[in-house]
């Protein structure tokens, strides 16, 4: 009677379900309420979404609310229409006027509220996105939006803890953007809000590249020389052999 050793079975079944723990935890770390994407430009006109997972597996997420910053705000604020929901953004007087380039803000963009309508609500195990189009981005390290989901049991998640950096996530993260500098090619247009920055493309140098491109030529040439030279060496060895 043989007997089948049990200990790598074993073995194997341990680490494949190590394997599904460490893979299982980056999973759970992303079901919060985040913005993507989580990088703008100082001074531009940014298109944002927020994802909003239903975490409760006994009740749905019937309204989002997510609030903007009032120490450095937007000055503007537009949203994507989601099917089944409705959205509304509040506008209010700033608690201290705020310098910019365009002059002094007294009001600004301050909150954005969807509601789903009965058959839209975000059920278990599913997500919804929030599109919206943000500007002027405020030239700050980051910006932090407190987001408040609303579920249909009447329970209330507040996404407002802040992330610091090197120190672990917190349970109940708020959505964060971090702000990188403006370019000079990338002035926001006055005209229109929601119109993409375009980004100048630098001008080539002429000269730099016919200097690269006549290098190459050279070297493809002298490459072809030692080849030939190569192939001539070996036909003259072979001959002699043949003697």
């Amino acid at each position: 009677m043989t007997t089948t050793p049990r200990a790598p079975v074993r073995r194997t079944a341990a680490t494949l379900a190590t394997a599904g723990l460490l893979l299982a935890v980056p999973v759970a770390a992303q079901a919060h309420v985040r913005v993507s994407p989580d990088t703008a430009e100082a001074g531009s006109y940014a298109t944002l979404v927020f994802r909003v997972p239903t975490e409760k597996a006994d009740a749905s997420t019937t309204k989002v609310e997510v609030d903007l910053p009032t120490k450095h705000p937007f000055t503007s604020a537009s949203y994507q229409p989601v099917p089944g929901w409705t959205a509304k953004i509040t506008t209010s007087k700033l608690p201290k006027p705020v310098k910019t380039d365009d002059g002094t803000i007294t009001e600004a963009p301050t909150k954005i509220v969807w509601t789903a309508s009965k058959d839209a609500a975000i059920k278990p195990g599913e997500f919804q996105q929030f599109p919206v189009s943000l500007g002027v981005v405020p030239d700050v390290p980051s910006v932090s939006f407190a987001a408040i989901q609303t579920y249909s049991d009447g329970s209330v998640v507040k996404w407002d803890e802040p992330t610091k950096p090197g120190a672990e996530e917190p349970e109940h993260p708020a959505p964060m953007l971090t702000v990188g500098a403006a370019s000079a090619s990338a002035a926001p247009s006055a005209a229109s809000s929601d119109a993409p920055s375009v980004a100048a493309a630098p001008e080539s140098d002429n000269s730099s590249s016919d200097d690269s491109s006549n290098s190459g030529v050279w070297f493809g040439v002298g490459g072809l020389a030692v080849a030939v030279v190569a192939l001539l060496v070996a036909l003259y060895a072979v001959t002699r052999r043949s003697r």
